[in-house]
């Protein structure tokens, strides 16, 4: 019986020194739970069989580090055993550099399945789209591989060529070859989108979010003699480092709880409050997510909703609403172990349920049509009256000329783009009456 208790004790390490995908430790001591003896002799008996009876010989290490995988894939998506290599590679996915193609993986029902490509990437550049289920990488199926396995394949020298297969809904399934690259990823990207009206595009949070975040803002304002409204995108974002969407939200409001986490871990649930200089607190906000919006875009979206900071519009996010701690077993080798679930400042969980925006909004193309010949106004009419207020011609017959007659279709390549845009125009339209001193409401022209 000892050598049970210690055989199970090597696949249950008591000691839980971690590192979250946030700059956290998290240190446990946990008292040793009862043996399930029945349940621990027949992994035992298992493990002699496989030893003494499988076709070819495996030794001991390889089958009980397969163990610990089997047990942590059993748990969740996202639990995983990690060594050599992936445990580097974990540490470069939140702060550092690596070669690869640039899309966030997860698994559905033994797939692979994209939860999103990163921005200006190669995975992005080749078309692969949220949603997207892989199913062979360089002809290797990919059936009951986890994640994490079938990115390190997927990873590799920039330069290199990788084939992916992929099955996507309504279509038979297609090749994509894809050259591998460094993936280096400014997380923060701004830019003008109509005077007044700026666009915020969060790739990522990685540890210098928030600061890029404020730096960005900074520029928008010097670019502009006052931001009437702004647009944050967090379409496509897989998430990262929790602190960072932290301290995107902080970087909106100015007081309240922005989120906080609940698990088994005794004294470790965390809580996360404003606590820093708010650089736009009144500027009108406009959120926007989609199915590829996860884990700390899920963190962001939700806090400010709950805060009625912004208005969210898009499509309901992904509902990744758990927290993934590192447990280093040695200096090689960890586990990935989901260890409790994030709420919203109003007590909602996240988790396979995702945020449903205030406004859905689903990608669309729209295109201008021409006017109906058979349509007119008074304009159009002969002898009609001008404009009181001037003197030209109210419409240009030239260019309705060529209305009439074009058969080009303007395409608008982003609509809840546009439509998130219309929502801050209206917001800033409408300027509600004032109530004069006689008691009869004047209009505001200010």
């Amino acid at each position: 019986m000892n050598s049970l208790r210690s055989t199970y004790k090597t696949l249950l390490p008591l000691v839980l020194v971690s590192q979250l995908f946030i700059p956290l430790s998290v240190c446990a001591q946990q008292e040793t739970l009862p043996l399930p003896i029945n349940e621990v002799r027949m992994f035992t008996e298992a493990l002699d069989r496989i030893r003494m009876s499988y076709v070819e010989e495996i030794d001991d290490k390889t089958l009980l580090e397969n163990a610990i995988r089997g047990m942590l894939a059993g748990l969740d998506p996202h639990s995983a055993y990690v060594d050599g290599s992936d445990f580097g590679a974990l540490q470069e996915t939140t702060t550092g550099q690596f070669g690869g193609l640039g899309v966030e993986v997860g698994r559905e029902n033994g797939y692979i399945k994209v939860i999103s490509p990163i921005d200006d990437t190669p995975a992005d550049r080749a078309g692969i789209q949220a949603g997207d289920l892989i199913i062979r990488i360089d002809g290797k199926p990919l059936r009951e591989m986890l994640p994490e396995e079938a990115a390190q394949l997927m990873r590799g020298e920039p330069g290199t060529e990788v084939t992916i297969t992929v099955a996507r809904e309504g279509m038979e399934p297609f090749d994509l070859s894809i050259v591998r690259e460094v993936i280096a990823i400014a997380s923060v990207r701004s830019r003008v989108l109509e005077p007044g009206y700026g666009y915020i595009r969060i790739s990522q949070f990685r540890v210098n979010t928030g600061n890029e975040l404020e730096e960005e803002i900074e520029k928008l304002y010097a670019d502009n003699d006052g931001l009437k409204g702004m647009i944050v995108d967090l379409r496509n974002n897989p998430g990262g480092v929790l602190q960072a969407s932290v301290n995107v939200v902080d970087t909106f409001i100015s007081q309240g709880r922005i989120v906080y986490t609940e698990g088994r871990l005794e004294g470790k649930n965390m809580s996360f409050s404003a606590n820093r200089k708010t650089v736009a607190s009144d500027v009108p906000l406009v959120v926007l997510i989609n199915n590829g919006s996860a884990s700390a875009s899920e963190i962001v979206a939700g806090a400010l909703q709950d805060h009625g900071r912004a208005i969210i519009m898009g499509t309901r996010s992904f509902g990744k609403g758990s927290v993934q701690t590192v447990l280093p077993l040695d200096e090689e080798r960890a586990i990935k172990l989901t260890t409790s679930l994030y709420f919203t400042p109003k007590g909602r969980s996240i988790q396979a349920q995702g945020i449903v925006p205030d406004i859905i909004v689903d990608d669309a193309f729209v295109t201008r049509r021409s006017r109906n010949v058979s349509q007119y106004n008074e304009a159009d009419l002969p002898g009609r009256l001008n404009n009181a207020n001037n003197d030209e011609e109210a419409q240009n017959e030239d260019e309705m000329a060529e209305a009439l007659i074009s058969a080009e279709e303007v395409l608008v390549t982003d609509y809840p783009l546009n439509e998130a845009l219309n929502v801050l125009k209206g917001i800033n339209a409408f300027k509600p009456a004032e109530v004069s001193n006689s008691g009869s409401f004047v209009q505001r022209d200010d």
